[in-house]
Order: C-alpha cells, then structure tokens, then sequence
C-alpha cells in the first residue's frame, strides 16, 4: 500500500495523496541542505534512486541553454536510465562558457562518486542568477555532506533547496491501481517569475514506480507537458535553465506500460493530473501574485487556435493588471482575443467571468459591477470564452500582476 493518506478522485483508478511528493514512490529518496550558495535557505538538493530508472526530459526552448542541461542531456543520450539528480539553486551556471560546462560536469561528477553512481547516471540541474561561475569549492562541500543512500534522506528538503523567488514549495502525489496493484507518482517543481508557455524559468522532477517503456515515456512527458506546463504564463520570459524529468523504475511491479498496454490512458491520466497541479502551483505562486487566473477557452475550430487565445488572454499585462485592481474591464479580455492571430467570429463571442456574463454575442451583456468586483476578489479567478465556431478547448493558467512584481524583479541580484 501507498504512504500518505488517500483522498479518492475516482473509484476505479487514481488516488490523491496528501503530502506526497517525488519520494513517495517506492525507490526514492531525496533531500536539500544549505551549503552556502544562498544567505539562509536550502540550496543544494538531490534525488536517489534505488535503481536505475527509465527517464525522460523536456527542456526549455530558450537559445541560451544553461551549462547543466547539456550535461544532462549527454546523460541520457548515453542511455535512457538515470539514478540520481543534483541541483542547486542560487545559481544558474547559464552564459559561463566552457567554464560553466566543466563546473556542471563535476556536479555530476562529485555526486556520482558520493551516491556511488556512474557518472552518465545522473542529472544536473541549476536555477538562479544568471552569467555567474558556480562556487565550486561550496557545491563540492555540499556534495560530500550528502547523506549515504541507506541513511535517513528528509525529501521535504529537496522541495525546499530548488526554490528561488518561489513563496512556498510545490508537491503533487497520485496512487493508481495498474495490473491489480498499486502504482505511485510524485512530482515536485519550482517556478515565480520567468514563466511562459514553452519551458519558462521553472524546474519540475517527477518520479513513478511504474514499469514503463523509455520510447512511451518520452511521448508521454511531452504530451503532458504541452496540455500543462506549457499552458502557464506568468511575465512572458522563458529562461535558460529550465527543464521537466520524469524517472520510471519499476518497483510496483507492474506489466511494461506502453500505448498497447490497456491501463495505459490510466498512467496518461495520473501523469496529467500531477503536472497540471505543479503548473497551477507555479502560476499561483507567480513573483507578486495574489490570484490565480484561469482562461478557459472553447467553441473553437480547433484545440490549436484555444490554446493559442487562451495563452494570449493570460499573458496580457492588461488583463493581469485589471484582475489585480478587482476592475471588470472585460474589453481588455476582447484585445487578446483580437491580437491572438487566430481569425475568430467576433459576433458569435461570449466572454464570462465566472457565472458572471460580460459579452453575448459580441456585444456588452448587462451586469452587475458590484457582483463582478466582488468575484474579482476570489483567490481563484476563472475567464470563460465560447468563441461559437467549433469543439476546440483548451485551458491556460497564470496570474495578476502586481506592484510587488516590480519590486521583487526590479532588486533581483541584490
């Protein structure tokens, strides 16, 4: 049976843990210290597991990829299994040259040697400042304080060590019953500000004890990323240093899960449910947010042109801006629509917020602004849009923006 206790979401197939995290599955371990990269909080962590497991990844499309996700990716294109994981935060060893290449790959090194690992079985990760030199003699001194993988490893740790900005940690754990047995996945993940569709400034680690095929694992992931990660916005930037990992070793038990297997939608469905929970964390916990703001979209010629408004609805600073001042301004709503690139029907548009109706039709539908201030004051805002046209859906989540934003972005280094 599962650790943690179980909420139930659907009767025949998946199970919400509450408090679970990426060492809930049967294998892992993880943990986070302090080594000094930063004043006061964790800021080296690592993840373990008790065999070599299946993995996958999925990177960020920014130019400037970070030293460590090269390394990382040599990793797995020498084989598809990984052991372990090491982060740091603080730091992005992004645009350091050659020197930032060879620091990363004594991070891997150095763990490798401590976990007692080969070298091309781990992962690397940093996240923080970028176009500073990692300070190697600190990460070393970490490393060798990393606890022995048959001693007392605190995963809330790791959660905590791969946070920058981020006000509070982010963990999502499932139970599914696959093969007449119990299959587990965890994931945590970090992410405030840099965060727009297409891998933004946000790390997320994902671990199952499930028995899965390297090439379904990989089709998977990206599947799942697209429908969720990638359906948050938060500034607009996409960072050097991002990437989601996903490490499958086998310990439930289970058949090999692949596309023929006839629980597969099941895994597919336990794999969504935890990412879209890490992607709404991050867009709730944007740099300055008080609100979460979902735009759901449909009625559209295709799932492509939803996801593509969705994501314009989100992303505008002026729609952000009214959601934070709590002011119904839907024509601002309307301009994203309108700028998106995707050609729609503006007479068959109707635009909610919440069960509040704003436009009919293409035209302003009477409302209540007394009612409409009072939902805007939900931590949880939701925008509807049935653009008339077709079955097309899609959701986007994101946040408002506030003058904290600006503080915290503006003092970043210092």
């Amino acid at each position: 049976m599962v650790k943690g206790k179980q909420i139930e979401l659907d009767k025949e197939s998946l199970m919400k843990i509450e408090n679970g995290n990426v060492a809930t599955p049967i294998g892992f371990q993880a943990g986070g210290m302090h080594s000094g990269l930063k004043r006061k909080r964790k800021d080296l962590g690592w993840l373990y597991s008790q065999v070599p497991a299946v993995s996958a990844a999925v990177y960020t499309t920014n130019q400037f990829q970070a030293a460590p996700l090269k390394v990382t990716q040599e990793s797995l294109a020498f084989s598809p299994f990984l052991q372990g994981v090491i982060i740091n935060s603080g730091n992005a060893n992004a645009c350091t040259g050659e020197v930032g290449i060879q620091n990363a790959f004594l991070m891997r090194k150095w763990f490798a040697e401590q976990v007692n690992l080969q070298e091309n079985e781990v992962a690397v990760c940093s996240t923080g400042v970028i176009g500073e030199q990692l300070p190697m003699d600190k990460i070393k001194s970490g490393i060798t304080q990393i606890p022995k993988v048959d001693e007392i490893h605190h995963a809330e740790g790791f959660s905590e060590a791969i946070l920058t900005t981020d006000t509070f940690v982010k963990n999502a754990c499932v139970s599914l019953f696959i093969d007449d047995r119990y299959v587990t996945i965890g994931g945590t993940a970090k992410g405030s500000g840099m965060i727009h569709p297409n891998m933004a400034t946000m790390l997320g680690f994902i671990t199952t004890d499930a028995k899965i095929n390297p090439s379904s694992l990989q089709q998977a992931l990206k599947m799942t990323v697209n429908e969720t990660f990638n359906m948050i916005t938060v500034d607009g930037d996409t960072s050097t240093n991002d990437m989601v990992l996903i490490m499958a070793n086998g310990l439930a038990g289970n058949q090999e899960l692949s596309e023929s297997h006839p629980e597969w939608p099941v895994f597919l469905e336990g794999l969504k449910e935890i990412c879209t929970s890490l992607a709404k964390q991050i867009a709730r916990d944007g740099e300055g947010a008080t609100k979460l703001v979902e735009a759901h979209v449909y009625g559209a010629k295709s799932s492509i042109d939803a996801k593509i408004i969705s994501k314009s609805i989100i992303g505008s600073n002026l729609v952000k801006a009214a959601i934070f001042g709590e002011d119904a301004n839907w024509g601002r709503i309307v301009n994203a629509i309108g700028y998106s690139g995707v050609i729609v029907n503006p007479d068959l548009l109707t635009v909610s917020l919440g069960e509040i109706k704003v436009v009919e039709n293409g035209l302003p539908a009477p409302f209540s602004e007394v009612e409409a201030k009072q939902y805007l004051q939900s931590e949880t805002i939701q925008i509807f849009v049935d653009l008339g046209e077709g079955h097309g859906a899609a959701t986007a989540w994101g946040c408002d923006l506030s003058y904290d934003y600006v503080k915290i972005n503006a003092s970043y280094r210092t």
